[in-house]
């Protein structure tokens, strides 16, 4: 992972972070809490605020920094932890954002319906 790529990753982690910091809105540890319990929601087809191909993206990245295997070796000093360390915050930046939209949709009491769909 590039420099720039890098930065608007960690650029994007702050953004989120800041947004925990807002009043009415959950906060990290709420959100962090709330991981599990959006997953099994997700795949059990009750919140529709997360597809099944950002579950897949997700699960190819973990298994991609646990794998020994990397596209920049782990040995070349910087570089190499730099591409597993984007990868991480970019896992994490998803997570906890969506996990803040999950828990706005659980105050809102699960509403079943998207915001955007049509109803009759």
């Amino acid at each position: 992972m590039d420099r720039k790529r890098s930065a608007a990753a960690a650029g994007q982690a702050w953004q989120i972070y800041r947004e925990t910091l807002e009043p009415d809105a959950p906060g990290l540890w709420e959100r962090a809490r709330a991981v599990p319990r959006m997953l099994k929601s997700v795949l059990r087809g009750q919140y529709k605020g997360m597809s099944f191909g950002t579950l897949g993206l997700l699960a190819l990245g973990l298994v991609y920094i646990v794998s020994p295997i990397d596209a920049i070796p782990d040995m070349i000093p910087v570089v190499g932890i730099a591409d597993d360390t984007g990868l991480a915050l970019w896992m994490a930046t998803v997570l906890i954002k969506a996990a803040g939209d999950f828990v706005a949709w659980e105050r809102g009491g699960r509403p079943t319906v998207l915001v955007g769909e049509p109803i009759d």
